[in-house]
Protein backbone atom coordinates (compact mmCIF):
# COMPACT_ATOMS: atom_id res chain seq x y z
CA UNK A 1 0.00 0.00 0.00
CA UNK A 2 1.11 3.65 -1.09
CA UNK A 3 2.28 5.85 1.61
CA UNK A 4 0.22 9.25 2.12
CA UNK A 5 3.26 11.48 0.51
CA UNK A 6 3.67 8.32 -2.19
CA UNK A 7 7.39 7.80 -1.38
CA UNK A 8 7.03 3.91 -1.90
CA UNK A 9 5.55 4.32 -4.83
CA UNK A 10 7.79 2.95 -7.88
CA UNK A 11 8.98 5.23 -10.48
CA UNK A 12 8.24 5.20 -13.93
CA UNK A 13 10.99 5.66 -16.42
CA UNK A 14 9.86 4.98 -20.12
CA UNK A 15 7.16 2.91 -21.99
CA UNK A 16 7.84 1.29 -24.93
CA UNK A 17 5.81 0.20 -27.72
CA UNK A 18 5.87 -1.64 -30.94
CA UNK A 19 3.60 -2.12 -33.46
CA UNK A 20 3.54 -3.61 -37.19
CA UNK A 21 4.30 -0.97 -39.93
CA UNK A 22 1.63 -0.70 -43.34
CA UNK A 23 3.36 -3.84 -44.90
CA UNK A 24 1.86 -5.97 -42.07
CA UNK A 25 4.99 -8.45 -40.58
CA UNK A 26 6.86 -7.52 -43.80
CA UNK A 27 9.44 -4.82 -43.55
CA UNK A 28 10.53 -3.07 -40.24
CA UNK A 29 8.77 -3.00 -37.15
CA UNK A 30 7.49 0.56 -35.46
CA UNK A 31 8.75 1.75 -32.08
CA UNK A 32 7.27 4.66 -30.51
CA UNK A 33 8.90 5.54 -26.59
CA UNK A 34 7.21 7.62 -24.13
CA UNK A 35 9.48 9.21 -21.57
CA UNK A 36 8.70 11.60 -18.73
CA UNK A 37 8.25 15.32 -19.48
CA UNK A 38 10.99 17.97 -18.68
CA UNK A 39 10.08 20.41 -15.61
CA UNK A 40 10.66 24.00 -16.12
CA UNK A 41 14.71 22.98 -14.90
CA UNK A 42 14.77 20.40 -17.63
CA UNK A 43 14.54 17.50 -15.08
CA UNK A 44 12.72 14.30 -15.64
CA UNK A 45 8.81 15.02 -13.99
CA UNK A 46 8.88 11.72 -12.16
CA UNK A 47 5.79 9.50 -12.90
CA UNK A 48 4.87 7.36 -9.84
CA UNK A 49 1.30 6.10 -10.54
CA UNK A 50 -0.99 4.99 -7.84
CA UNK A 51 -3.12 3.49 -10.25
CA UNK A 52 -3.34 1.37 -13.34
CA UNK A 53 -5.18 4.49 -15.12
CA UNK A 54 -1.87 6.87 -14.67
CA UNK A 55 0.83 4.46 -15.95
CA UNK A 56 2.72 5.73 -19.07
CA UNK A 57 1.68 3.13 -21.21
CA UNK A 58 -2.32 3.75 -20.23
CA UNK A 59 -2.19 7.70 -20.40
CA UNK A 60 -0.46 6.97 -23.93
CA UNK A 61 -3.26 4.87 -24.95
CA UNK A 62 -5.89 7.46 -23.72
CA UNK A 63 -4.05 10.44 -25.64
CA UNK A 64 -3.39 11.79 -22.08
CA UNK A 65 0.60 13.48 -22.54
CA UNK A 66 0.75 16.11 -20.46
CA UNK A 67 4.29 15.81 -19.04
CA UNK A 68 5.06 12.68 -21.43
CA UNK A 69 7.41 12.85 -24.61
CA UNK A 70 6.33 10.72 -27.41
CA UNK A 71 9.24 9.98 -29.62
CA UNK A 72 9.35 7.10 -32.42
CA UNK A 73 11.59 5.07 -34.10
CA UNK A 74 13.35 6.97 -37.94
CA UNK A 75 11.41 5.45 -40.46
CA UNK A 76 14.18 3.56 -42.55
CA UNK A 77 14.41 4.37 -46.38
CA UNK A 78 14.38 1.18 -49.06
CA UNK A 79 17.56 0.34 -51.13
CA UNK A 80 17.17 -0.75 -54.15
CA UNK A 81 20.57 -2.21 -54.72
CA UNK A 82 20.59 -3.95 -51.32
CA UNK A 83 17.00 -5.10 -51.29
CA UNK A 84 16.86 -4.37 -47.79
CA UNK A 85 15.62 -0.91 -45.59
CA UNK A 86 18.72 0.86 -44.38
CA UNK A 87 19.56 3.60 -42.03
CA UNK A 88 22.34 6.25 -41.85
CA UNK A 89 24.36 5.54 -38.66
CA UNK A 90 26.73 7.46 -40.07
CA UNK A 91 29.64 4.34 -39.97
CA UNK A 92 28.55 3.53 -35.89
CA UNK A 93 26.43 0.81 -37.17
CA UNK A 94 28.46 -1.91 -39.24
CA UNK A 95 25.69 -4.91 -39.45
CA UNK A 96 22.58 -5.07 -41.47
CA UNK A 97 20.13 -6.34 -38.35
CA UNK A 98 16.57 -6.32 -37.44
CA UNK A 99 17.49 -4.84 -33.98
CA UNK A 100 19.17 -1.83 -35.56
CA UNK A 101 17.20 1.50 -34.61
CA UNK A 102 17.27 5.04 -34.31
CA UNK A 103 14.93 7.26 -32.19
CA UNK A 104 13.88 10.60 -33.34
CA UNK A 105 11.29 13.27 -32.44
CA UNK A 106 8.80 13.87 -35.00
CA UNK A 107 9.48 17.50 -34.75
CA UNK A 108 13.31 17.19 -35.72
CA UNK A 109 13.39 13.98 -37.50
CA UNK A 110 17.07 14.39 -38.77
CA UNK A 111 18.11 14.66 -35.31
CA UNK A 112 18.75 11.29 -33.86
CA UNK A 113 18.25 11.28 -29.92
CA UNK A 114 18.89 7.61 -30.01
CA UNK A 115 20.69 4.94 -31.91
CA UNK A 116 21.04 1.34 -31.24
CA UNK A 117 22.92 -1.07 -33.50
CA UNK A 118 24.83 -4.28 -34.55
CA UNK A 119 28.62 -3.26 -34.81
CA UNK A 120 29.76 -7.04 -35.20
CA UNK A 121 28.62 -10.53 -34.90
CA UNK A 122 28.75 -10.54 -31.08
CA UNK A 123 28.92 -6.62 -30.49
CA UNK A 124 25.80 -3.84 -30.38
CA UNK A 125 26.66 0.30 -30.24
CA UNK A 126 24.34 2.72 -28.12
CA UNK A 127 24.12 6.33 -28.19
CA UNK A 128 22.00 8.44 -26.88
CA UNK A 129 21.72 12.33 -26.17
CA UNK A 130 18.94 14.33 -23.49
CA UNK A 131 16.56 14.00 -22.65
CA UNK A 132 17.36 10.41 -22.34
CA UNK A 133 19.24 9.01 -19.43
CA UNK A 134 21.88 6.50 -19.26
CA UNK A 135 19.46 3.66 -18.13
CA UNK A 136 16.49 4.81 -20.06
CA UNK A 137 18.42 4.00 -23.14
CA UNK A 138 19.76 0.88 -22.09
CA UNK A 139 16.37 -0.31 -21.34
CA UNK A 140 15.05 0.52 -24.28
CA UNK A 141 17.73 -1.14 -26.05
CA UNK A 142 17.16 -4.19 -24.59
CA UNK A 143 13.46 -4.35 -25.79
CA UNK A 144 14.80 -4.68 -29.41
CA UNK A 145 16.58 -7.96 -28.03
Amino acid sequence: EALPDGSNVRQELCSVIYSLNVLGSQGPRKMTVVIPGLSRTHDPVPVKPLTENNTILERFKNNNLDNLIVLNNKEPQWNAATESYVLNFYGRVLLPSVKNFQVVHLDDPDYVIMQFGRSSDDQFILDYAYPFTALQAFGIALTSC
